[in-house]
């Protein structure tokens, strides 16, 4: 079969390789083309444009690059008609794919979502036209389908393809020797993950570096992206005793005792490999208010999320600062029955998510909806 597969942000890049690694087992004949990121070319897919081109994040920031969406709209429409997909596959990246799965739906090609848009955190009229133009979703957090049927819709919760990933980690890729393999010294690690895109890195990491002379007994260390952006950390890192890793960030959290994140999926990252995290977000402020008076939920990391409590800490917006992140860092830094907590919560969370083979799951279930 030929399938056509949109993923917009590094998370999705990762998420949608390990699907394809589990159509291709399932279907020999599989033919991909699509809008990703390396991971999905590693798995043969046929890129069309890279992620490091469509990654917009905030209100502001996507009207300010209106015309280039418009624009690679107008590509990815013209694409698909030329690929003549037997299904489009779309992954999270609401904005941009909600629109992508109209227009297939209208001309007639079938249309699977795979990591629902979070519809059930603002814009929920959005399941109107979910229900209309998607013929099949899968989601991955376990409300998810509690949510949408309130709305009568059925959805298939496959779990969540986070354990997959971790998983594969452990089994494939850890480094028993990460520490001397990347010059670090004897002290314990604290890993700072300031987020994937140029937006976040620029926002969220100078204030994240600010707090480390308060704690010269803990070696920092950044989880880079791309070492191709490599000018953009310098410039912020100037001369602060703190070093980076690129594209490790799993061995990195294999090997700290406690971590700055940007909130995204990295959250969840972090809490799978059990280490205690503070959570951190600041948008632009224009940004910021629309989304204080549309989201409608009560936390903004997926762990707080799913668990339904403040287990973590989540500095946003003004509260993200200097004086605030040292003291919740120090918190779950000293504070032992903390920590216990913490990492009792987080075998909690391994519970809700429903256990590994998220990606067989779906890929098992996709090809028995085409087929029938």
């Amino acid at each position: 079969m030929k399938y056509y597969i949109i993923a917009g942000e590094a998370s999705g890049d990762l998420h949608s390789s390990n699907l394809i690694k589990e159509l291709q087992k399932l279907d020999n004949e599989s033919v991909f083309r699509g809008w990703g990121g390396d991971l999905m070319k590693q798995q043969g897919v046929d890129i069309v444009k890279h992620i490091n081109e469509i990654s917009f994040m905030g209100f502001i920031e996507v009207i300010a690059n209106l015309r280039t969406i418009l624009k690679n709209m107008s590509i990815c429409k013209k694409d698909i008609m030329a690929f003549k997909p037997d299904v489009l596959i779309l992954v999270d990246y609401p904005g941009f794919n909600l629109r992508i799965a109209e227009f297939a739906h209208n001309v007639g090609i079938k249309v699977f979502y795979y990591i629902s848009p979070q519809a059930w955190a603002w814009k929920q009229s959005r399941v109107k036209k979910i229900k209309k133009v998607v013929d099949k979703m899968f989601v991955i957090l376990p409300f998810e389908k509690a949510f949408y049927k309130d709305f009568d819709y059925s959805v298939d919760f496959v779990g969540h393809p986070l354990l997959d990933s971790i998983e594969n980690f452990n089994n494939e890729k850890l480094d028993k020797d990460f520490v001397k393999n990347n010059n670090l010294d004897s002290r314990p690690l604290i890993a700072i993950l300031p987020g994937s895109r140029e937006q976040e890195i620029s926002r969220m990491l100078e204030t994240m570096l600010k707090i480390i002379p308060y704690f010269k007994e803990y070696q920092f260390v950044i989880a880079g992206t791309d070492k191709a952006n490599s000018s953009e950390y310098e410039k912020i890192i100037k001369d602060s005793d703190v070093k980076i890793v690129y594209k490790n960030t799993y061995n990195l959290l294999k090997n700290s005792t406690a971590a700055l994140v940007t909130s995204g999926t990295a959250t969840l990252e972090t809490a799978l490999f059990d280490v205690p995290q503070v959570v951190c977000y600041k948008g632009s402020y224009i940004s910021y208010i629309i989304a204080k008076n549309v989201i409608k939920v009560n936390y903004i990391s997926l762990v707080n999320l799913i668990l339904n409590e403040s287990i973590l800490a989540e500095l946003i917006q003004s509260e993200f600062n200097e004086k605030r992140l040292r003291e919740e860092l120090s918190v779950i830094l000293t504070d032992a029955g903390l920590r216990t907590k913490i990492l009792r919560d987080y075998t909690e969370l391994r519970k809700k998510l429903g256990g590994t083979g998220a990606s067989k799951k779906t890929a098992e279930r996709m090809l028995t909806y085409l087929k029938n």
